[in-house]
């Protein structure tokens, strides 16, 4: 099911006269929580990158990860950031060989999800891969992958992917191969 929200003006559009219509639409779910920035990862952010993760690991979206990775890999991370310097999402990029990349480790907090902020770490992990003269990018999901398919990545084999990643995947969980070239 998809849902539709009305531009401003057709949010009047009643068969009541416009001069008596009170009722205003609710504003976008994005208005309704407070910016955030997408930057970097600092070192000092592993421990809020497991947190953040965890509970994702746990409902099996995510792969369960040891903080020394996130304390080792930080600089593979983009992170979103809000006001309160509160980390909401995460989004790992790994080069894997002079052309290849993995996208790992995807997480938007539950209160942030459809707000925007997944598209924007998704297109700040693009523009990161392409600086960096990546060929190919890969990720694996066990969801529906709806935001990458409609960020152009594809269902791909895995035997296309850096082969040390592609091994690593556990075949018990299910999860789908995707790939886009840059």
């Amino acid at each position: 099911m998809t849902t539709a929200t009305l531009p401003p003006a057709a949010a009047h559009a009643t068969s009541t006269p416009r001069a008596h219509t009170h009722a205003h639409a609710p504003a976008p779910r994005w208005h309704e929580v407070p910016e955030f920035t997408v930057r970097p990862a600092r070192r000092d952010d592993g421990p809020a990158l497991a947190a953040l993760s965890r509970p994702f690991a746990r409902a099996g979206a995510l792969r369960e990860r040891p903080l020394s990775l996130y304390l080792s890999r930080t600089s593979d991370f983009l992170v979103a950031q809000a006001p309160d310097g509160t980390l909401e999402g995460c989004l790992g990029l790994r080069e894997h060989s002079a052309a290849d990349g993995v996208l790992y480790n995807f997480c938007v907090a539950a209160h942030r999800q459809g707000t925007g902020m997944g598209a924007r770490l998704l297109q700040a992990a693009l523009a990161r891969a392409r600086t960096r003269s990546l060929a190919t990018l890969f990720t694996a999901t066990t969801g529906s992958g709806r935001l990458f398919l409609g960020h152009g990545f594809r269902p791909a084999s895995p035997s296309l992917a850096p082969a040390d990643w592609a091994q690593s995947l556990d075949p018990a969980r299910g999860a789908r191969v995707l790939a886009r070239a840059l």
